[in-house]
């Protein structure tokens, strides 16, 4: 004969067994978590996609800006530069650095050189920092397909470091295990355009 209190307990047990009532608040305490990482990294590879895009953005927007002069100065370069900059917003973590370099191709005689006329820059924040602007003579490398003597380019090259919005500090890096790229991802593109109303474009100032 089964004594009445370990009867209760009993019934209690299987009573407990068969309430699916709490079944719903525990499966949601184990998925939430999961659910939240993928909103937030589909957020964020959103984001970083746009913004690479813009990055390519700004280059093809300054060059074609600047192609089309007949000649320019320091002061409008900046303010094109500038624009160019505002493109990437609304993301506003870190700023593009953007550097204008026009390139001549002089005639074969008997063979031609491919040197900077020019160069301006508009710095922003890098990782790493690139290499210092180009000075007036300096030899420039460009696409054996744009090797064209006697011609003149403009090259607009725009680099980034993507900060993600979830920013982590060195020390919780380290704990986690996460490379220090993963707060500066570098994004880049170099865009190049010829003269539209001039055979060059020389630039006062710069």
């Amino acid at each position: 004969m089964i004594r009445r209190p370990a009867l209760d307990l009993f019934r209690a047990f299987t009573g407990l067994l068969s309430d699916k009532g709490g079944v719903g608040a525990v499966e949601f305490a184990m998925i939430a978590p999961i659910m939240f990482i993928m909103y937030f990294v589909t957020i964020e590879a959103s984001q970083a996609i746009t913004t690479n895009k813009k990055v390519g953005r700004i280059a093809s927007m300054v060059a074609d800006l600047v192609t089309q002069q007949d000649r320019i100065t320091g002061a409008e370069a900046d303010a094109i530069m500038q624009i160019g900059q505002s493109i990437i917003q609304p993301y506003s973590r870190s700023k593009p650095t953007i550097t204008i370099t026009a390139i001549e191709i002089t005639a074969a005689n008997p063979t031609s050189q491919v040197r900077v006329a020019w160069s301006r820059r508009r710095a922003g924040e890098n990782c790493p920092t690139p290499p210092e602007a180009p000075k007036v003579g300096d030899p420039a490398t460009i696409p054996a397909a744009l090797n064209i003597p006697g011609t003149f380019l403009i090259r607009v090259e725009s680099d980034m470091c993507y900060k993600p919005m979830i920013f982590w500090q060195k020390s919780q890096q380290e704990a986690l295990g996460f490379a220090a790229a993963f707060n500066n991802i570098p994004m880049n593109e170099t865009y190049y355009n010829r003269p539209r109303m001039s055979p060059d474009i020389p630039c006062t100032g710069c």
